[in-house]
C-alpha cells in the first residue's frame, strides 16, 4: 500500500512540475516547484503541530486570530514553533490560505505580493533564533517577479495561483509519523530534474544506486551513528541515504558551494524530518575555505566534481589536510585534494567512501605521490572498488569507489572489487541493479566484517574473476599504481579449436553439397530448364 501511495504522489507531484516545463528551462522550474512544495509541507507542520498544542485550550490555529486573546496565543505558540519545528507562520499565511484566496470564486485573484510576503517572514520568524542559519535566504531562489513566470503580473499570478490550487489538492500524510512517503517523493522529483539536467545534475545529484553503495560502505558493522559528513554535498541525498542503512543518525554534516543547491540541502533535510538543531549544511567552497575544520566525524561520503579544477596555493602547505604529504594536488584535477580533505576529518573509527574518476587510481607526479603516502605511510586504503561507465548523470566516463580508514582490521591487504561489467542499460544510461550493489557490498563485508571470510580465505572462491586480495608487497611492486587489471584477472580462456573435428565436419559438409546439387540437376532435367550452377 505504501508503495502504492508514493508512487500516486509522485507523479501527482510530476504533473504539476510539469504545469511549469516549457515556461522556462530545467533549472527554474526545478527551484520553483520544490519551493512551493516546501511551503506547503511547513504551513502543513505548522498546523499540525499549532492544532495539538492548542488542543487543550479547546482552540484550533485558525481561531486564534481574531480572538480577544489572539496576541497571547500567537506568541505562546511562536514560541513553542520555533524550537520545536524553528520557524513560524500564522495561520493566515498558510499555504491553504493562500490557495483559497488565490482561487476564491473560482476567480484568479492577485496574491504574489502577499505569496512573496509570506516567503520573506518564514525566513524572518526565526531571526535570533537557533534556526536562524538554517532557515536563512532559503527562498531566495523563488524569484516572484521575474519574468520567466510570464509577461505580465496577471500571466505570472495565474501560472502561480494555478500552481498552488494544484498542490492544495494533494494531501501530504504528513500526520503519518511511522512513514516517509513525501521525503521521498521528493527525492524522485530531484532525481527527474536530475536525469534532464546533463552536466548539471553532477552538481546536486548523486544516482540513487551509487549513493546506496557507498552508504552501505560506511555503515557496515553498525547500526547507529553519531555523524556523517559530505564535503560535496549537492542536494543532501546522499547524506539522508546514509540515514536509511542504520537506526539512527545523531547528525549531519555538509558544505555545498553552489547556494541554489546548498537551498535545495537544506529543503530536503527539513523534508524528511531532520531538525535543525540535528544538521549543519555550509554554503562555501570546501577545498579554499572548509567550515568544520576541526572536526571528525563517524561516517563520510562524496561524490565530488570529478577532475575538478581549484588553486592549489602553496598557501596550503601549512594546511594541516595536506602538510604532512608534502605535494598538493595539481590545481586541474582536485580528486586528491578532496580525498586528503575527507581524511583529515574521519574518526579514528570512522570509514569513508568516495567516488572519483579511474584516473586517480594510476595518475603519476603529486598524484601518484599522494597514492603512495595513503598506501605505504599512513596504511587507510581498505578497499578499490570499480564501477561500470555511464551511471553518471552528464558523463560517461567510468568511475571508482575508494573506501578508507584510519583503524583496518585487514592492514596486510587490500581489497580490489572489478564491478564494472554488473550493470543494466536502460535507455542511454547504464544502471547497478539491486543484485549488483548486493554482490559489491556481500564482497567488502566478507572483507572488512571479523566474521567475515576476509583474507582468510572466503573472498577468492565466490567471487572469482570479481574481486581479489592484494597484499601491500603487491601493491608496491606495481610501484602503487592501483588500476584494477592489475589485480583482478577478468581473462576469460577461449575454448581449444579440434582441428581434425572440424576437417571431418568440412568433408561431410562437401559430400552433402555433392549429393544436393545430384538432386537439384535431377529436377531441373525432368523440368527441361537449365541447372543453376
Amino acid at each position: 500500500m505504501a508503495a502504492e501511495q508514493k508512487a500516486k504522489l509522485e507523479q501527482q507531484l510530476w504533473n504539476i512540475a510539469n504545469t511549469l516545463r516549457g515556461k522556462m528551462d530545467a533549472d527554474d522550474f526545478r527551484d520553483y516547484i520544490l519551493g512551493f512544495i516546501f511551503y506547503k509541507y511547513l504551513s502543513t507542520k505548522m498546523d499540525l503541530y499549532a492544532n495539538d498544542i492548542l488542543k487543550p485550550d479547546g482552540l484550533t490555529f485558525q481561531e486564534i486570530e481574531g480572538h480577544k486573546q489572539e496576541a497571547d496565543f500567537m506568541e505562546a505558540v511562536k514560541d513553542a514553533a520555533l524550537d520545536k519545528l524553528g520557524f513560524f507562520l500564522k495561520p493566515s499565511e498558510l499555504f491553504s490560505e493562500l490557495a483559497k484566496r488565490g482561487n476564491a470564486g473560482g476567480k484568479n485573484n492577485f496574491i504574489l505580493g502577499d505569496l512573496a510576503k509570506v516567503l520573506t517572514n518564514i525566513e524572518q520568524s526565526t531571526m535570533g533564533s537557533e534556526s536562524e542559519e538554517d532557515f536563512g535566504n532559503l527562498f531566495a531562489d523563488l524569484d516572484l517577479t521575474s519574468h520567466k513566470l510570464g509577461k505580465s503580473e496577471a500571466d505570472k499570478n495565474e501560472l502561480i495561483v494555478k500552481v498552488l490550487v494544484h498542490l492544495e489538492e494533494i494531501d501530504f500524510d504528513l500526520e503519518n509519523t511511522e512513514s516517509d512517503i513525501l521525503g521521498d517523493a521528493y527525492e524522485y522529483l530531484i532525481g527527474q530534474f536530475a536525469s534532464g539536467a546533463g552536466k548539471k545534475a553532477g552538481e546536486f545529484y548523486t544516482p540513487q544506486q551509487v549513493s546506496s553503495v557507498l552508504a552501505q560502505l560506511v555503515t557496515v558493522g553498525k547500526d547507529k551513528l553519531k555523524s556523517v559528513y559530505d564535503p560535496t554535498c549537492g542536494s543532501g541525498s546522499l547524506l539522508l541515504r546514509v540515514a536509511k542503512e542504520v537506526k539512527d543518525v545523531s547528525a549531519f554534516y555538509g558544505q555545498e558551494m553552489n547556494p541554489s543547491t546548498y537551498n535545495l540541502c537544506r529543503m530536503n533535510m527539513i523534508m524528511h524530518d531532520v531538525h535543525y538543531k540535528r544538521f549543519d549544511i555550509k554554503n562555501e567552497d570546501t577545498l579554499e575555505r572548509p567550515q568544520h575544520i576541526d572536526q571528525r566525524f563517524e561516517a563520510i561520503v562524496a561524490n565530488p566534481p570529478f577532475s575538478a579544477q581549484w588553486s592549489a596555493s602553496p598557501l596550503f602547505m601549512s594546511d594541516d589536510r595536506f602538510s604532512a604529504y608534502g605535494k598538493l594536488a595539481p590545481s586541474s584535477k582536485a580528486d586528491f585534494a578532496f580525498v586528503q580533505h575527507m581524511v583529515h576529518h574521519l574518526d579514528d573509527n570512522g570509514t569513508m567512501a568516495v567516488v572519483l574518476p579511474h584516473g586517480v587510481l594510476f595518475r603519476g607526479g603529486a598524484e601518484g605521490h599522494i597514492r603512495e603516502y595513503l598506501i605505504k605511510d599512513k596504511n587507510y586504503l581498505d578497499a578499490v572498488i570499480g564501477l561500470p561507465a555511464n551511471i553518471f548523470y552528464g558523463t560517461s566516463i567510468p568511475t571508482c569507489i575508494l573506501v578508507l580508514k584510519k583503524k583496518r582490521l585487514d592492514a596486510k591487504n587490500v581489497l580490489f572489487i572489478d564491478g564494472s561489467q554488473h550493470f543494466e542499460k536502460v535507455k542511454t544510461q547504464n544502471m547497478l541493479r539491486l543484485d549488483d550493489i548486493s554482490k559489491i557490498i556481500t564482497t567488502y563485508e566478507d572483507y572488512a566484517s571479523p566474521f567475515g571470510g576476509g583474507s582468510r580465505g572466503r573472498i577468492g572462491e565466490i567471487v572469482t574473476k570479481y574481486a581479489y586480495i592484494a597484499t601491500l608487497e603487491e601493491i608496491a611492486e606495481n610501484d602503487y599504481n592501483l588500476n584494477i587489471p592489475r589485480y583482478v584477472d577478468t581473462f576469460e580462456e577461449e575454448n581449444s579449436v579440434d582441428l581434425a573435428s572440424i576437417t571431418i565436419e568440412l568433408r561431410e559438409l562437401a559430400e552433402l553439397e555433392k549429393t544436393t546439387d545430384s538432386t537439384i540437376e535431377g529436377f531441373c532435367k525432368e523440368l527441361g530448364i537449365e541447372t543453376p550452377f
